[in-house]
């Protein structure tokens, strides 16, 4: 079914582009005109930058818990730790020294690292797919399933040359937000499915955008 898709945009004031003029923000100068002045190619430096190695399995699964134990009660989380000790021990082992061994062959690809944990065990899940091995329990696991439902889905892609841009959202009962900032105005496309309420997230997004900018010009957040 195809998306629903509505556009809405903030100016920040005198501007061509979509969407009904908000209100203007007071002109300023900072790191953010710099940036957006540089002559220097935004990929100028990629070769040079250090590469990421795939993180410890322990290390990834300890994340992943730690993001799982403020959404679920005592004996999901029990479980939920059972699955991951079984995954760590056996079949993701070696997985993972799979996983390894394919970063050594790719040199021109980087893990990027810090606190997540999602990409790292999605790509064990895809080897086992592309290896034939039957899913692991971990990823059958409903608090896998629910901390991997995500309803909102963003990106964004800053550039003279486009206007503006969306996609679909990932799951069912989400949102895809596709959003830019630019010199003075901001816009974002938001598509749904039926049976989401697209335009009352607009009018949250816009009430949000409203109370971000009246704290910066120090005015009082409207309740």
């Amino acid at each position: 079914m195809v998306a629903r898709l509505l556009l809405r945009a903030w100016l920040r004031g005198p501007a061509v582009g979509p969407g009904p003029l908000c209100r203007p923000l007071s002109a300023g100068s900072g790191s953010g005109e710099y940036l957006q002045r540089s002559i220097v190619p935004t990929m100028h430096y990629q070769d040079s930058l250090p590469r990421l190695p795939i993180p410890k399995l322990e290390d990834t699964i300890k994340r992943y818990l730690r993001a799982q134990k403020p959404l679920l009660d005592d004996g999901q989380f029990r479980k939920t730790e059972q699955f991951c000790k079984s995954f760590e021990n056996g079949i993701g082992k070696q997985l993972h020294e799979q996983l390894v061994a394919q970063d050594k062959q790719n040199k021109h690809t980087s893990y990027i690292s810090g606190q997540g944990f999602d990409r790292h065990l999605f790509a064990l899940r895809y080897l086992a797919a592309a290896k034939g091995i039957a899913l692991p329990e971990l990823y059958l696991d409903p608090a896998y399933g629910q901390i991997n439902h995500n309803i909102l889905s963003t990106s964004t892609l800053n550039s003279p040359a486009v206007n503006i841009g969306g996609f679909a959202p990932v799951v069912p009962d989400g949102f895809g937000i596709g959003y830019a900032i630019h010199d003075n105005w901001i816009g974002c496309n938001v598509s749904s499915y039926p049976g989401r309420n697209v335009r009352e997230f607009l009018q949250c997004v816009e009430k949000a955008l409203e109370d971000i900018f009246d704290a910066i010009e120090g005015k009082c957040i409207k309740t």
